[in-house]
């Protein structure tokens, strides 16, 4: 059974993983947010209590 022999596949699978991590990420973190978080302090909605029937 050829799939159980990890030679090729785990050269290729580690080459891969080396390759997002130590080229592609920090390229892709490297952009700014085109849209950064706000510093808006968050409201609070009133809410004015249930009145029940029966109370």
């Amino acid at each position: 059974m050829p799939q159980l022999n990890p030679n090729p596949w785990f050269f290729i699978m580690l080459t891969s993983w080396l390759t997002f991590s130590l080229v592609i990420q920090p390229k892709l973190l490297s952009f700014v947010s085109s849209n950064p978080p706000s510093n808006k302090t968050q409201t609070i909605p009133s809410t004015t209590p249930w009145t029940w029937p029966w109370t």
